[in-house]
């Protein structure tokens, strides 16, 4: 974040930043699910809706898993909450004690290890690396689990690395954390967001038993909107949609209509993918020809996490030098994790193709 408030800063002095950074999609939301907040508005639909989402959005998620990704999910296992990160809360809040553990990915998205700190859990961070595609594996997940530990998380595909990892894997993992009598989290927050030959699916074609995190943030670039959902057993949808009740009451009601429409917004979705996958294909190959290593080439997300250590034994001072000789702002390792944090630095092309090109330029001057 010292890296985002430097570069507000500096354009508020008037220089132009190439935002390289951020990991919020740079695409207004569908025109349908606009409408459909417009609409939701104007018919004075503000009051709250159940706790667990409108009953029209829960059977629309499951229709959209049915045609997305050819999996039967009863609505009643689909709650809906203002993001997916209120979802992370409301089930480490049912799923951990105070004290107990949950195995996160070092490096990783930030902000999990923070929604188990705020119910009383313990993150335990793992240290990850390209072998695994910067996930947590089962061989991780064996030898990391203690006798408090009741789940592990995987991003799918990840941040910050955008990679994917397939279904053995995902399986292998679920069976490792239930032979122990937890649970496997998988965010899937970036599905559907995949380039190449790889493909989206969902963890939930594996089993019942694995709890997926998703929301309307990213694939359909609504995050001011704010909401998402969590998918879980149906052994834990009671337990999960209390703490819902009496925590976030219910998601904006006006952003649940707009989310219903997104459903079936393929077009707008898929334009998006496509124009993320035009960026990544100008980036990875230029950074590679700068001189950072990608040891892991990303499939998803809209992220590349880079080695630097070609130029540097200091990713942080790296950034801040980059941002202020070249006006480039990008994220260095130790805002995911400590493990080889000082090595690697997360680019993000949630940017037009004209920054990139421009920020690529930046970038080959100051570093040639």
């Amino acid at each position: 974040m010292e890296i985002l408030a430097r570069a507000k800063a500096l354009e508020a002095q008037g220089a132009h930043v190439v935002h390289f950074e951020i990991g919020e999609p740079d695409f207004p939301p569908p025109d349908a699910a606009i409408k459909a907040a417009v609409r939701a508005l104007q018919a004075r639909r503000t009051r709250y809706t159940p706790a667990a989402g409108l009953p029209e959005l829960r059977e629309g998620i499951s229709r959209w898993y049915r045609r997305t990704y050819g999996v039967e999910v009863a609505p009643s296992r689909i709650l809906v909450t203002p993001g997916s990160s209120p979802a992370f809360v409301a089930l480490f809040a049912a799923l951990l004690d105070p004290g107990e553990e949950v195995l996160l990915p070092d490096p990783g998205y930030p902000c999990q290890r923070n929604f188990a700190r705020i119910v009383g859990a313990a993150p335990k961070l793992v240290p990850v690396g390209p072998q695994s595609r910067w996930q947590l594996d089962a061989e991780a997940i064996a030898a990391h689990w203690g006798a408090r530990t009741r789940a592990a998380v995987i991003t799918n595909p990840g941040n910050p690395s955008g990679a994917l990892v397939d279904r053995a894997f995902v399986a292998e993992a679920l069976q490792a954390a239930r032979a122990r009598g937890g649970w496997l989290v998988v965010d899937e927050i970036y599905q559907g967001l995949v380039y190449g030959e790889a493909k989206a699916w969902s963890a939930l074609s594996i089993s019942d038993e694995v709890i997926v995190v998703d929301g309307f943030s990213k694939r359909w670039a609504m995050t001011g909107m704010r909401v998402g959902w969590v998918v879980l057993p149906s052994a834990l949808a009671a337990p999960v949609e209390r703490v819902l009740q009496n925590a976030v009451i219910a998601a904006p009601t006006e952003a649940q209509y707009a989310a219903l429409a997104a459903l079936d917004a393929d077009e707008a979705v898929e334009r998006m993918r496509a124009a993320y996958d035009a960026r990544r294909k100008l980036l990875l190959p230029a950074l590679e020809g700068i001189g950072f290593r990608v040891p892991c080439t990303p499939e998803g997300a809209f992220y590349i996490y880079a080695d630097a250590s070609r130029f540097t034994d200091d990713a942080e001072a790296f950034c801040r030098m980059v941002l202020e000789q070249a006006h480039v702002a990008i994220t260095p390792g130790a805002d995911f994790g400590v493990h080889e944090a000082r090595r690697y630095v997360r680019f993000s092309y949630a940017t037009g193709l004209d920054d990139i090109r421009e920020g690529i330029d930046r970038l080959r001057k100051i570093l040639s």
